[in-house]
């Protein structure tokens, strides 16, 4: 065999092949070695730990345990909740919301013996209390200085926890020096109690609250209420030690506002009787606003 010049053809050498040259793939020098393949990847328990953390999913991280919280006994959270619970009562008792007892038939039926009533304390000022209004105030002076309206609050170990019950206001107040009435007349007001009726600025009530079977009143008055002070009468006016019976005495029967605990806003015990005290219609008469200066 002769190539295409006539030369005889090379032998060739022993134990080499011959070849064919081959395109280098596209993208790849021809004289570059192929990339080694990725070694195969190690189970996650065979990995360090090091890289295990590194390569774990953010959700499997929070997946571990987590050490336990110790959790707060209940019993010793309770008195800090009971103590807690006693200020907030202290605090609504002494500048809100006062419970009270009512210990005798002064105004009855409007409040029966044994009601207990809320008083709101806000309305203690000479322009927060109107006519008809059931208020609760300190004795004046002498009113009960016979005992006529007072309560037997018991003693001994039952009258010292009644009376801590009292001071956080968890019981009503049962207080030989409050009394409970209703404001007939405010400072500046002409109020005549004569031929079995009242009037307050030469306008006669309709007194329709009063004690059924008695009279508005027996006893004569007639009186000019000075600036800061109230006149007050019971419902139950035959049983009632009010401004009437204390004439003669140094205040001449007027209430000073400062005396003055709060309003009765509310019957709140027995539940049969729960209702509000509102002022009657009768004190809406537009009369009534013209004081006698």
């Amino acid at each position: 065999m002769t190539t295409e010049d006539g030369a005889p053809p090379k032998p060739a050498l022993a134990g080499s092949a011959e070849t064919t040259p081959v395109a280098a793939p596209v993208g790849r020098s021809a004289d570059r070695p192929a990339a080694d393949p990725p070694p195969a990847e190690q189970p996650a328990a065979e990995r360090p730990a090091t890289e295990q953390s590194a390569t774990e999913h953010p959700a499997h991280r929070s997946a571990r345990p987590q050490r336990a919280r110790p959790k707060r006994s209940f019993l010793r959270e309770l008195p800090g909740i009971v103590v807690t619970a006693l200020v907030i009562s202290v605090l609504i008792k002494t500048f809100l919301v006062q419970a009270f007892y009512i210990p005798s038939g002064s105004m009855e039926n409007t409040l029966l013996v044994n009601d207990r009533v809320l008083v709101n304390k806000l309305t203690d000022k000479p322009d927060e209390i109107h006519r008809g209004d059931v208020v609760v105030f300190r004795d004046p002076g002498g009113w009960l200085a016979g005992g006529g309206e007072r309560a037997d609050d018991g003693g001994g170990i039952t009258g010292a926890l009644r009376d801590a019950l009292v001071f956080v206001g968890l019981a009503p107040a049962v207080s030989e020096e409050d009394l409970i009435k209703r404001v007939i007349g405010v400072g500046g007001d002409h109020v005549v109690g004569k031929g079995n009726r009242v009037t307050v600025n030469d306008v006669a009530l309709a007194e329709t609250y009063v004690f059924p079977g008695d009279d508005p009143t027996v006893q004569d008055f007639d009186v000019t209420v000075p600036e800061g002070t109230l006149w007050v009468m019971g419902d139950h006016r035959s049983v009632s030690e009010d401004s009437r019976a204390h004439q003669e005495l140094p205040g001449k029967g007027f209430v000073p506002v400062d005396d003055v605990i709060g309003r009765a806003f509310t019957i709140v015990w027995p539940v049969d009787r729960s209702q509000l005290l509102r002022a009657p219609k009768t004190f809406d008469q537009p009369g009534l606003q013209k004081s006698a200066g």
